[in-house]
């Protein structure tokens, strides 16, 4: 067994810099690291979420998922692996190995993590090594990027027939109806 040096910075489109140093045997699995993060930054647990595997210019590779969200797709696609059913060891055998974590998908909450050392003491319980910079409380509640900051851009065409939902099903229930490409769309 032996002890990891993680750096988890945060991703955001501030200039501040948010990170902690975490320190965790290297038998513990990814979902106990995931619960660990969370406590350092003091986020809450009722999101999902996934790990992924990544390189030295942040792509992302593997997922490492919170927990199934295949929902019985196509069996030829394999799921990803499951955080609770794989260890830390099994992805850290080099230092600056590279994670990406998305926290929340809908507030995109991104962390960058690094494996910085690994030592042969072993730890009880992961520690907090070292806290840089807070995350404000409103942004907690928001997530990282409100929905202000996003710009939505549509084309619309002026010279489209206005859709009538209110007499969308008129021409469904007559007995003349027996195929969509009856009509002339």
């Amino acid at each position: 067994m032996a002890g990891l040096k993680f750096r988890i910075l945060l991703d955001s489109i501030d200039d501040k810099e948010v990170f902690r140093d975490i320190l965790i045997n290297d038998d513990y699995n990814f979902e106990h690291f995931y619960h660990t993060i969370l406590d350092a930054f003091g986020l809450p647990n009722d999101q999902m979420a996934s790990f992924f595997v990544s390189d030295e210019d942040w792509n992302k590779g593997e997922e490492i998922a919170l927990m199934d969200m295949s929902f019985g797709a196509d069996e030829s696609e394999e799921a990803p692996i499951q955080m609770k059913d794989i260890p830390l060891k099994e992805k850290n055998t080099k230092v600056r190995q590279r994670f990406i974590l998305v926290h929340d998908f809908l507030s995109m909450w991104i962390f960058l993590i690094e494996l910085h050392e690994i030592t042969t003491q072993e730890y009880e319980h992961p520690q907090l090594l070292m806290e840089v910079g807070e995350i404000p409380e409103d942004l907690i509640k928001q997530g990282p990027r409100s929905i202000e900051d996003m710009s939505f851009e549509t084309e619309i065409d002026p010279d489209a027939d206005d859709f009538d939902i209110d007499n969308f099903g008129d021409h469904l229930d007559s007995d003349n109806f027996d195929n969509i490409d009856d009509y002339d769309i």
